[in-house]
C-alpha cells in the first residue's frame, strides 16, 4: 500500500515534472512573445512618436507660415493707408492759405484800388511759402549759377552776353524746388554758351 502510494507520489511528481517543464516551455514562448510584442510596441511608440513630432512640426509651420501672411497684409495695408494719408498733414496746413485766398477773391470783386488787394495777395503768397517752407520745401537757387545737371534742365543755350557768365544759368523759365534736400522739380533754365 505504501509502495502504491509511493509509486503514486512518483508518477505524480514525474507528470509535475512534465507539466512543469510543458509549462516552462510554454512561459518561455510567453514571454519571447511579449517580448516580440513589447519591441513591437517600442517600435510602434517611436514610430507613433515620429509621426506626432512631424504632425506638430507640420503644425508649427502652418502657424507660422499663416502668421506671416497675416504680417504681410497687415503692413501692405498700413502702407496704402500712410501713402493716401502721407500729405494730410500738408494739406491741413494750407487750409488756412486756401481761406486766405478766399477772401482775397472776394475782395477784389468789390476792390475799387487795386494797391490793398495787391498787398493781401502778396501777403497771402508769402505765407504760402514759409508754411511750405515749413514742411521742408526749398527754392532751387540758379540765376548767373553753374549750370548743375542735379538742380537743372537746359532749356536752350544762347550765346553768353560776357565770358564770366559761360557755362553759367543766364535765366529761369521755371524754378525748382527741393524737399529735404532732394530734388523734386528741376528749374528749366538757359545757359549761356
Amino acid at each position: 500500500m505504501f509502495n502504491k502510494k509511493k509509486n503514486n507520489d512518483k508518477e505524480e511528481n514525474i507528470m509535475n515534472t512534465e507539466n512543469t517543464s510543458e509549462n516552462t516551455a510554454e512561459n518561455v514562448e510567453n514571454t519571447d512573445a511579449t517580448a516580440n510584442e513589447t519591441e513591437q510596441a517600442l517600435e510602434l511608440t517611436a514610430e507613433e512618436k515620429l509621426q506626432a513630432e512631424v504632425q506638430q512640426l507640420n503644425d508649427k509651420y502652418l502657424r507660422l507660415y499663416a502668421e506671416f501672411d497675416n504680417y504681410k497684409r497687415r503692413t501692405q495695408k498700413e502702407r496704402v493707408e500712410l501713402l493716401q494719408t502721407a500729405g494730410k498733414d500738408v494739406i491741413v496746413s494750407l487750409l488756412p492759405v486756401l481761406d486766405d485766398f478766399d477772401r482775397a477773391l472776394k475782395a477784389m470783386e468789390t476792390a475799387a484800388d487795386v494797391a490793398p488787394v495787391k498787398e493781401g495777395i502778396l501777403l497771402v503768397s508769402t505765407k504760402l511759402k514759409n508754411t511750405l517752407a515749413q514742411k521742408g520745401l526749398k527754392d532751387v537757387e540758379s540765376i548767373n549759377q553753374p549750370f548743375d545737371t542735379d538742380f537743372h534742365e537746359a532749356i536752350t543755350n544762347i550765346p553768353a552776353p560776357t565770358e564770366d557768365l559761360k557755362g553759367k544759368v543766364i535765366d529761369e523759365v521755371e524754378k525748382g524746388y527741393t524737399l529735404n534736400d532732394n530734388v523734386i522739380r528741376f528749374a528749366k533754365v538757359v545757359v549761356g554758351a
